[in-house]
Formats: structure tokens, sequence, C-alpha cells
């Protein structure tokens, strides 16, 4: 039961903490909502550090959840640069870090993220050695890849994964020289596996991009304070003025742990262990974002997804767990990415070693088609390249887990909705 005189709190004042608190007051709760973001900057949504806004096509006030007065305005009180180093679970009480300030709460979400992996070498104490997580790192790389345009600079990045491609794109977009060091045989190996890694390699080579697969970072070199170049494992040296460390990121699970919350294992992606409600161990305290490791049946597995659309649906999910609703948070993992020309979304879960087939729908060559990871007849995912407005009956697809013809799902003549049973 749910009254005015309770509080609820949240830590974290990202996208899905933000729109926690947002879905509680929309819903009706009138009690104290007390929303705690360890940046000074308002909640706001991460996609566009690293699209529109690194490129300078969209404003910096466009990146923001809500406008600031909306929080006064609907009586969430936001803590702005606080952390919170506590939580007394017998007490239901947080502490804030800076000053030691004890909040109780009735409900507590736990929304705080993930932070970027760091390179463990020699170098990175240098200062053109960066990461691309938050705002402020947006803002810096934005000024560092205009520079490297202009003076035809060299930016290495160490990683293939979504971030390291997209700032790839940007830099190239600024006029920046640009080499990705890859310890996989293909970008994004661990996501689309070989068969589509490629086409993303293909499409970064055609707009000047090179390429180091199969080695990683041991030592980034300088003088008086400044990057000269990066060296990988087999010896080679590659200039650089600037190196970018995008080698994916970690859970911040430290709070959780410390308060003796249960965390999934590595295989799991290493979150805080949530039900299907969202609710911890504890079941007063919830999670949920790219910090939470929830069961997903569809795929018979428990995922940590760190993509935009878990935070902007799971946070009204666990609003409204809060509030004692019937909630069961089984969204399919979505993603999307714009590089160049090429837009591109996928839902599903398919690692390599989970598929069996990938079949192409349309024109690999002209990058428009849809792909689809088949495992015995059955779609686990599906990837739309530049062709719209099909998300929805590949998710239809996936959750019916039926046996597909896989030469009809290869044919643009065929309708998709028509192969869902």
């Amino acid at each position: 039961m749910v009254d005015a005189d309770q509080t609820f709190v949240i830590v974290g004042g990202g996208l899905a903490g933000a729109k926690a608190a947002e879905t509680l007051r929309s819903e009706g709760f009138s009690g104290r909502v007390i929303l705690i973001c360890d940046e000074r900057d308002h909640p706001y949504e991460r996609p566009p550090l690293s699209k529109g806004y690194l490129l300078g096509k969209e404003e910096r006030s466009s990146v923001f959840v809500h406008e600031p007065a909306w929080y006064a305005q609907n009586d969430v009180e936001l803590h702005l640069g606080q952390t919170v180093d506590a939580i007394d679970r017998a007490a239901k009480t947080v502490r804030f870090g800076d000053d030691g300030t004890i909040v109780r709460y009735d409900k507590l979400l736990l929304a705080t993220g993930a932070e970027p992996r760091r390179l463990d070498i020699p170098g990175t104490d240098l200062a053109g050695v960066h990461h691309l997580r938050r705002l402020a790192h947006a803002e810096r790389l934005k000024g560092v890849l205009g520079h490297l345009g202009r003076d035809n600079g060299h930016l290495v990045i160490a990683g293939a994964g979504w971030i390291g491609l997209e700032v790839a794109a940007a830099a190239r977009e600024y006029g920046a020289e640009v080499t990705v060091v890859e310890h996989g045989p293909t970008p994004l190996h661990r996501v689309l596996g070989p068969e589509l890694g490629m086409i993303f390699a293909d499409l970064h080579r055609e707009h000047g991009v090179r390429f180091h697969f199969g080695a990683r970072l041991t030592e980034i070199t300088g003088q008086d304070g400044m990057v000269l170049a990066a060296r990988t494992d087999d010896g080679e040296e590659h200039p650089a003025h600037d190196v970018l460390a995008a080698i994916g990121a970690a859970p911040r699970t430290g709070l959780a742990e410390a308060a003796g919350l249960e965390i999934a294992d590595r295989e799991h992606g290493g979150g805080i262990v949530v039900d299907e409600r969202l609710r911890t161990s504890d079941p007063d305290i919830f999670a949920v974002g790219d910090v939470a490791a929830f069961p997903l049946g569809l795929f018979d597995t428990r995922l940590r997804v760190e993509h935009w659309a878990n935070a902007l649906n799971g946070g009204p999910s666990a609003a409204r767990a809060m509030l004692g609703q019937d909630v069961v948070y089984d969204r399919m993992p979505y993603f999307f990415t714009d590089q160049y020309d090429l837009g591109m979304e996928y839902s599903g879960w398919a690692p390599p070693g989970t598929y069996d087939q990938v079949v192409i729908r349309g024109d690999a060559g002209k990058r428009e088609f849809i792909a689809f990871w088949v495992k015995e007849g059955r779609v686990l995912a599906g990837m739309n390249v530049n062709v719209w407005d099909v998300t929805d009956p590949i998710q239809r697809l996936i959750r019916a887990k039926a046996r597909v013809d896989t030469e009809a799902l290869a044919d643009p003549h065929v309708p998709l909705d028509s192969l869902v049973p």
C-alpha cells in the first residue's frame, strides 16, 4: 500500500532514473521523490554523446530528459553532484558521500549505470587519453575532434564496439585520421559475429578508417604530457595525438555489493540480480538500466543490457513495480546506431555460438538489407540496415519462437508478418 507519507529514493540521474521519477508522478504517487545524481548536469540521454551532439548536429540542451524546471514543478527533490556511499538495509536509509546526510526510504531504486573500462597500460595519464561516457567527456572530445580535423591529426581508438565505431565515424567527418585497434577478428564480433562485423569494417574502410585487428594496446607514449603514439602487443606503433579507450563498460555495483545485494556472475554481465519486477534480493530495493541483470525468459537467460531502450522502458517499469503494480519486465533487447550514411536497428539476442545460420534479406552490398540470426529455423535476432518500419514484425518473429522457411525469410517479396504463426 502506497501513501503520501512514503519516500521513494532513486540513486542515479540518467535516463532510467529520470523516467522512473516521471512515472511515479504520472501514476499519482504523492509522497517524496528524491533523485540523486552524481553529475552536476541535469539527467540526460547518452546516445547523442557519440552521435548527433558529438558531431555538432544537436544542441547541448537537446540531450536533457526534462527541462531543468520540470523537477521543481513536479516536486522531485533533485540532488546534483551528490553521491551515495552506503545503504543501511536494516534502517532503510542511504548516506550521502559528501556530507554524511542520512535519508530514509520506503522504496529504493538503484539506477547507478556503468562506467567505462580503463586501459591498464603505461601512458594512460597523458592529457590526450579519453573516455566517452558522460556529457563532460563528450564536450571535451568534441573539441578534440575539431582540433584533429583542422590539423590533420591522428586519433587511435582502442575497441571496435559501438562507441568506438560511432566515434570513428564522427572523427572522420571532422577530418581526423583514425586507426582502430581491436583484439577481435572483426568489429562488433561479440555482438554481430564475423558475418555482419565485416560489413561494418568495409563501411569504415571506405571512409578512410584503418583497422588493426587481433591486437591490443600495450603502451601509449608521449612527451611533455602529450600523446605521441600507441603501441600494440604485436610490435606495431601507430602515430597518435589522442587516444580513445572504448573497450566496454562495467556496471557500477559497488554500492549494491556493500549492501549485501545479490550480484550476477560475469557470464551474465555482472550486474545487480533482479527478478521480473526489477526487485533485487531485498524486496524494498529495485534496480534498473545498465546496472541490472534481469531474467529474459524468451532466451532462457539473464541479461544486463546497456542500451538506451532498456533505460527508457526500464525506468517506468521499475517505478510501477515500486508502486506495487503487477509488472513483468521482459522487453526485448533493442539498440540502434548511425554511422556515416548507415542507419541500423537491432532486436533480439544472438551472440556468436548461439546461432547456426545468418539469413540476409535484401542487398548487403548496397547496405539495404535485414539480417536474421537463426537457430534450427527459429529467429533469434534481426538487424535492419537502411530498411525502416520493420522492427515490430522482426520482434514478433523472434517472440513467436516458431520455425520459419528460411528461403521465404530471405525473400523481400514475402511480407515478414506472413511468416509469424
